[in-house]
């Protein structure tokens, strides 16, 4: 018997994830016949995570639709900006993605992260435990069928991670809320109640001072303060109140 052959087309966003023959036009795939769409698809190297619309012979199917030979299908991208029903929007993030989480929560967006590699199992059980949608490079993890929701972060570079993250989900933007350290919620201080934490000279220049409430780190305007208004300004600029 015959293995059925299909025709499968790629929006161009997902050319990243595909071999180079595949990157243009629509390819002929070889199937099982047994094998779901969205697992015939994935085989290609695209995640689901990053896959919209899928369309067979020009009609909207589900991921658990089985192609028939002859079939043409078209790949589509999520589209933007992506909704996450059921849960409060908030982030897990794994160990290659410091800078991103960091900048996230300086930006006030609920984002966890693991500074140290707990492996794929235990990220995709956090991200359904917590219902947090899972960032990451690491496509395989993405694969993972037991994440509350995943995307792929497309750069290497801080900034346009940040900007590619802000505008796929829109999240809401509550700048200096929360702790760059732990992502716990900050509340104003004293010098009084941060004092064990400031060197004098910090103590003579500052008078303004904020503390998280969950590990106690300490925060005021110093050195890199420009930098991260910068941050900050660039990102209210572009996606504040655009949700």
């Amino acid at each position: 018997m015959t293995a059925p052959e299909i025709h499968v087309a790629y929006a161009p966003e997902l050319a990243v994830f595909l071999p180079h023959e595949r990157r243009a036009g629509t390819s002929a795939l070889t199937t099982d016949g047994v094998s779901s769409l969205g697992h015939v698809v994935e085989s290609t190297g695209v995640p689901l995570t990053e896959v919209g619309t899928l369309l067979v012979d020009g009609r909207e199917v589900p991921t658990s639709h089985v192609p028939a030979t002859g079939e043409s299908v078209e790949v589509g991208a999520v589209r933007r900006p992506q909704q996450v029903p059921g849960a409060p929007l908030r982030f897990l993030l794994d160990v290659h993605l410091g800078t991103l989480a960091r900048r996230l929560r300086l930006l006030g967006v609920d984002t966890a992260y693991e500074s140290t590699d707990i492996g794929d199992p235990a990220l995709a059980a956090r991200s359904a435990a917590e219902k947090r949608v899972m960032l990451s490079r690491d496509r395989g993890l993405l694969r993972r069928r037991e994440l509350w929701a995943g995307a792929f972060v497309y750069s290497t570079s801080p900034e346009e991670q940040l900007r590619d993250v802000l505008e796929r989900f829109r999240p809401e933007l509550r700048p200096w809320t929360r702790c760059t350290a732990c992502n716990g919620l900050l509340k104003e201080a004293t010098l009084e109640e941060v004092a064990d934490q400031l060197h004098g000279g910090t103590q003579r220049s500052y008078d303004v001072f904020a503390q998280c409430r969950q590990c106690g780190r300490a925060y005021w305007k110093g050195a890199h303060h420009e930098q991260l208004v910068a941050i900050v300004e660039r990102a209210l600029q572009e996606f504040a109140g655009d949700r």
